[in-house]
């Protein structure tokens, strides 16, 4: 069983006919709606494409509605791409219109840019390939200094180097988008460049209003996003590190400390974490990725990122079954390195909740007992969360009769969603239905020790209280 979860970007090249079935059939398990790009047409459609592909595949995958934010372009050239060259002057004028670019300035998408930048500033477009220095203000015109050079085409986007830009996290289009998103069954909405915990807070408020349940993906993408990375991971449910725009932001040096340390923060709150950008960007346009992305992807792995993600290589490559497939062999060839979780230790944190407790038991239990599988029977897949957070080799089933809950959870490391409506089966009888379903799924055999996390309540969520040890075999036999 693969422990790590792949998340796959929908767009015009899994919109061939019976790819998401290869995509599903190669690994994926969670797909990614970029709001960015398309309209909302387009998302409805494959919201419904990925609903359909999954049933057929008798397969759980989750589905994640990235918002736009306030991503800063310019606008367009009035006769196309420009090259600048190094030394020359470029402005940036914010009241000048777009497709009214030249060879000496163009317009930008954000109009308060000129509010946000000072003279000795440096201005990074294209994620860096074109490096500005600002040498004054005036007005609505920014006056800079190519320092770096190059072609430069529409819409490209624009970072300060440092961060410190003012722009709010969510946007008009963002809230219409939030809206459309969970109309279609979205089970993540991702926040993109939050800067403090309140910017994920306003997105949740936003989720309620609109009846939604959805979690929510905080995009640590800005400067600022690291100096509140506690808080912000502590309102999330869930981090993604955008090591594009971030690494433009924080620079190329300090974006694999980073990372690490993200990964590190995330787990130790109990929240998970996505890796994502240009993790195998080659296969775009090859069928096999490059032996340093091979290498970037199983150091996500190895530093615990509960999944790793695809963007272009899926949504607009030429072999995107091929890179799920890739993306998922390299990540077992990872994972049988991974440390031994006998020598894992457990949070150093005070348990709040009984069904935490639970949790934390069955891991420690199970780590040195040689279990062959944990099965934990959930209502908010909580338990299932807290298990993931500590190292271990024994898989995880989380057993939930709700469809939100079985999503949700496709993006935990180590769980594997198993629909089980437990309130249709006898109290007295549901070690043995549990059993049976695994046993079914060739999880475990007789003779194998399985750890059954439940509550005496059944469908009520934060119930869970209990914790049995059974062997397969013994136990059917004892309950029939």
């Amino acid at each position: 069983m693969r422990r790590t979860k792949i998340v796959a970007t929908l767009g015009p090249a899994t919109d061939q006919d019976g790819m998401l079935a290869r995509l599903i059939e190669a690994g994926l398990d969670a797909a990614r709606l970029n709001y960015s790009h398309g309209d909302v047409a387009d998302h409805a459609r494959r919201a419904r494409a990925v609903r359909a592909a999954a049933a057929a595949a008798g397969r759980e995958i989750g589905l994640i509605a990235d918002l736009q934010g306030p991503k800063i372009r310019l606008e367009c050239f009035r006769d196309g791409p420009v090259t600048l060259v190094e030394g020359a002057r470029f402005v940036i004028d914010a009241e000048l219109g777009d497709h009214h670019g030249t060879q000496a300035e163009v317009g930008v998408t954000y109009k308060a840019l000129p509010g946000d930048v000072h003279a000795g500033d440096t201005l990074l477009v294209d994620d860096g390939r074109i490096v500005l220095q600002v040498e004054r203000v005036q007005g609505a015109r920014i006056e800079t200094t190519v320092q770096i050079g190059g072609p430069l085409s529409n819409h490209k986007g624009i970072n300060r180097q440092g961060g410190g830009l003012s722009a709010p996290a969510l946007t008009h289009k963002d809230r219409e988008d939030l809206v459309h998103a969970l109309a279609h069954g979205a089970d993540y909405i991702a926040v993109s460049f939050p800067r403090t915990a309140e910017d994920i807070e306003s997105a949740r408020q936003l989720i309620k209003a609109a009846g939604g349940r959805a979690g929510i993906i905080a995009k640590m993408e800005r400067a600022e996003a690291l100096d509140h990375a506690a808080e912000i991971i502590a309102a999330s449910d869930c981090i993604m590190i955008a090591r594009g725009d971030l690494g433009v932001e924080i620079g190329d040096a300090r974006l694999p400390p980073a990372q690490k340390m993200l990964v590190a923060m995330a787990r130790r709150q109990f929240r998970t974490v996505i890796t994502a950008t240009q993790m195998m960007e080659s296969m775009i346009e090859h069928p096999l990725p490059t032996r340093a992305e091979v290498f970037d992807v199983a150091n996500a792995v190895l530093d615990g990122t509960d999944a790793v993600m695809l963007s272009g290589e899926t949504s607009v490559g030429a072999y995107p079954d091929k890179a799920v497939a890739a993306m998922s062999r390299i990540c077992l060839g990872a994972e049988r390195e991974w440390s031994n979780p006998q020598s894992s230790t457990l949070p150093d944190v005070a348990f709040e909740r009984v069904d935490q407790a639970i949790a934390m038991s069955a891991i420690y239990c199970g780590n040195r007992m040689g279990v062959k599988a944990i099965a934990a029977l959930t209502e908010s897949g909580a338990t299932p969360l807290w298990m993931s957070r500590v190292n271990t080799a024994i898989p995880i089933f989380a057993l939930a009769r709700e469809a939100a809950t079985l999503r949700r959870v496709t993006l935990y490391r180590d769980v594997v969603p198993v629909e089980f409506d437990f309130n249709s089966v006898p109290y007295d009888g549901v070690t043995q239905e549990v059993l049976r379903v695994l046993k079914a799924r060739g999880a475990v055999s007789d003779g194998d020790r399985v750890i059954i996390t439940k509550g005496d309540l059944h469908g009520y969520s934060g119930s869970t209280n209990g914790l049995k040890i059974v062997t397969v075999g013994e136990a059917v036999a004892a309950a029939g």
